[in-house]
């Protein structure tokens, strides 16, 4: 399936917090697909987020993550990941938990295994 065709434009969707995600977590969907496994979405989370208590994360699917603003610490690396920092994440790959102290926002792409 296919996103969208979206020319030029300023996105005015609704921030809206993900099923299950942890507190201070919000996203604002930019494109996706009718059954939502392939989209783009803006993500930030608020100064103080902590994903601990979701432990380490895998998908089923791609993730592609660029840092556009505050930087992300991820507490199983020890390693704190600036702006304009990218991940490119295949199914299965783990990765967190992580805290923020400023808040991050982040361009996140997801697309299915092939």
């Amino acid at each position: 399936m296919n996103k969208p065709e979206l020319e030029f434009h300023l996105p005015a969707g609704p921030w809206t917090a993900p099923a299950g995600a942890a507190e201070g977590i919000e996203e604002r969907v930019l494109a996706e697909d009718p059954t939502g496994a392939h989209r783009t979405a803006l993500v930030r989370w608020a100064p103080g987020t902590d994903t601990s208590a979701d432990g380490v994360t895998r998908h089923d699917f791609w993730e592609e993550v660029w840092i556009l603003q505050g930087d992300l610490h991820d507490l199983t690396l020890d390693e704190t990941f600036p702006q304009g920092s990218y991940a490119c994440r295949p199914p299965g790959m783990p990765h967190g938990p992580w805290t923020t102290a400023e808040g991050v926002t982040m361009l996140v792409f997801t697309y299915p295994q092939v």
